[in-house]
């Protein structure tokens, strides 16, 4: 796989990609990664990448000119990239959306500053995205979030195969769920211990432990998660229980959270009319 940003302070990713997980990842050739200047792509002395917006208001608005000129010498380059932008009017990106991005071959994040992008330069993108409901200062931090969670699903990314697949979030086996407890040694800390269950070496008891726990702390802590996750019809049931004990809800009328959500798409497009 091949990342690429395009940005105007590209320094800001190397050492982000040169640690931990990604560097590893990087140096054994299973992803590759490229920063590009915008700057790059202009054609006065100053190196103009913005300007005011038309009808004004605050702050400088990037301008589409250069963002085309960039992405369309990148793209013209090898394989097709899948091109996105980062945008508070972005799907919400989510564990399926890192799923879905790591089948891709070539990723081009384009990264945004100031007071926002041109509208017209986001004709460019295949996909909208947003890590959240705040704001940053530009796109390069979404960018190496959304790389990170990419990445660590690549084969051989992590050393164990099977390390991200009962993670939180995790669509696979894990269910959508919250991930499960997990303790390490001591089994006694300050009188604290660890549950007798995950000490007796019996793995069909510790799986059941760990689906309920899991299912248990996705109810306490994001019940929203529950309408779409993978469960039984007696997990669900247990669950209706569980977010009634801790959040006083689906008693009479079902929370939200109780009842399978109908399908949806993983992208939303932004309307700009």
């Amino acid at each position: 796989m091949l990342i690429e940003t395009l940005s105007v302070f590209p320094d800001m990713f190397e050492p982000a990609m040169s640690t931990s997980i990604l560097g590893r990842a990087r140096a054994a050739g299973i992803f590759d990664f490229r920063a590009y200047d915008l700057r790059d792509w202009t054609h006065d002395r100053h190196r103009t990448v913005d300007d005011e917006p038309y009808g004004g208001g605050q702050g400088m608005l990037m301008k589409a000119p250069p963002i085309f000129e960039a992405v369309r010498a990148i793209a013209g380059t090898g394989p097709v990239p899948h091109v996105v932008f980062f945008t508070p009017c972005g799907a919400p990106f989510t564990q399926a959306t890192a799923e879905r991005l790591a089948r891709e071959e070539r990723i081009l994040f384009v990264c945004g500053r100031y007071e926002g992008i041109d509208e017209r330069a986001y004709e460019l993108a295949d996909e909208r995205l947003s890590i959240g409901d705040y704001v940053l200062t530009g796109g390069e931090l979404p960018a190496m979030v959304v790389t990170d969670a990419i990445v660590r699903l690549l084969p051989g990314a992590l050393g164990d195969a099977l390390s991200s697949v009962d993670e939180s979030f995790a669509t696979g086996a894990g269910g959508g769920l919250l991930e499960y407890a997990q303790y390490t040694r001591p089994a006694e800390f300050e009188g604290r211990g660890v549950p007798d269950v995950l000490l007796s070496g019996d793995h069909a008891n510790v799986d059941a432990w760990r689906r309920a726990d899991a299912i248990e702390r996705t109810c306490r802590w994001r019940p929203d998660l529950i309408a779409t996750a993978d469960l039984a019809d007696d997990e669900r049931a247990r669950a209706r229980e569980l977010i009634a004990r801790y959040h006083g809800a689906c008693a009479p009328a079902p929370h939200p959270a109780c009842e399978p959500a109908p399908p949806h798409r993983d992208l939303v497009a932004c309307d700009s009319d």
